[in-house]
């Protein structure tokens, strides 16, 4: 059958597979990126997706490489200015309207520079 004669060929990147190895023995993190570079580096014109493809058929695939996630925050720390606590939670008062409470935040929004222009 036409498929035996496949069998009995010889592994033509044997000599890259091993290549591999050596580079795999001295740097244990290294991924298909940076396996490709230091073959490149050695002389072999090789392609990246060959590389990863070989990589993944001696199932050398890093496992130890774990991307950091890091939701957004654009928490500053204290900015501006904050007022002191004079009504202190006593909000039962004897006249009406003699204490007004809000809650009051400031955006800037536009800025004036030294030459009075508006930004």
């Amino acid at each position: 059958m036409y498929w035996q004669k496949h069998l009995d060929r010889p592994n033509k990147d044997e000599k890259i597979e091993n290549k591999i190895l050596e580079i795999r023995r001295n740097n244990p993190n290294y991924g298909y990126r940076r396996m490709t570079a230091m073959l490149r580096r050695s002389g072999l014109a090789i392609n990246k997706k060959k590389v990863q493809r070989l990589i993944q058929k001696l199932e050398l695939q890093v496992k130890s490489f774990s991307r950091k996630t890091r939701k957004y925050s654009s928490y500053k720390g204290k900015v501006g200015k904050v007022c002191d606590n004079e009504i202190n939670k006593k909000f039962k008062v004897e006249k009406p309207y003699t204490q007004i409470t809000t809650d009051t935040t400031e955006f800037k929004y536009l800025e004036k520079d030294k030459k009075e222009t508006i930004k």
